[in-house]
């Protein structure tokens, strides 16, 4: 689905994508993880059209989008949250959710001055949308809630409804459980393997190791913009680069003390 070449991205000198080589494929859930800085945010805002690559290639679903603008790159099936989740806060959920289904419309001023059937039709329709979306995620009920009076567990259910507003093959999802507690976690995490299980393809950015471990079918470890290890979680749990980059050498020793004591 998603074959990632020789990716690199210089920023006045500083690597910080540094040639990264792999593959998403369609119908499974992949994480990206990685020490602070490492890289992690760049990735995804290559992919998603945010920013253009030094050097190297990016292919989805058979298509060259290597440096293809935002907007582009989610008419063709890919969709990116954020780590904040930015809301029209004095709007109700159900109206922010419209108006992300707004943009996928195709009405013009003249439609507006004139209440054309077209942005009527497109009306009804984006209400609609938006409905089946907030309860595909749990939140029927706070439809009708102002977005600044909901919970931050619940706003990031929303920002997975925005995303699906493009109707997108593959999700980025960037920290799509940072500052929520471990019960709301489960939750996210359930949500996560729902949009799969609904024909989505996931990609995640999470710093909650426990959740990664039972959630990735795939983990590309990043440290220092480049690609140190790639595999199933088991097997990225046990390598030794791993370890030492992400978890620290004393936890590689932890682990060298307790084969001893075994």
């Amino acid at each position: 689905m998603l074959e990632i070449t020789d990716l690199t991205k210089q920023f006045f000198g500083l690597t910080a994508v540094d040639h990264v080589t792999t593959r998403f494929e369609r119908g499974q859930v992949s994480a990206i993880i990685g020490p602070n800085g490492a890289g992690k945010t760049t990735f995804f805002n290559l992919v998603a059209g945010t920013h253009p690559p030094t050097s190297g290639r990016i292919v989805f679903n058979g298509q060259d989008v290597t440096g293809m603008r935002p907007d582009h790159v989610a008419r063709l099936g890919i969709a990116r949250t954020f780590q904040t989740t930015n809301l029209f806060d004095n709007a109700t959920v159900l109206d922010n959710l419209i108006v992300g289904h707004r943009l996928r419309t195709h009405s013009g001023l003249w439609d507006v001055l004139i209440n054309s059937r077209r942005l009527q039709s497109e009306e009804r329709l984006c209400r609609e949308k938006a409905r089946e979306a907030l309860d595909f995620v749990g939140l029927s009920h706070v439809a009708n809630r102002i977005a600044a009076d909901i919970t931050q567990e619940e706003r990031k259910r929303v920002a997975f409804a925005l995303a699906l507003a493009t109707d997108p093959e593959l999700l980025l999802l960037d920290e799509p459980a940072g500052g929520v507690n471990p019960e709301e976690t489960v939750g996210l995490a359930a949500l996560i393997r729902k949009l799969v299980d609904h024909g989505k393809t996931v990609c995640l950015i999470e710093h909650k190791m426990d959740m990664i471990m039972r959630l990735a079918d795939k983990i590309v470890v990043l440290n220092n913009g480049a690609k140190i290890a790639e595999g199933t979680p088991a097997e990225v749990r046990r390598d030794p680069h791993v370890i030492e980059a992400y978890l620290g050498t004393d936890h590689r020793a932890d682990q060298g003390a307790e084969h001893a004591a075994v």
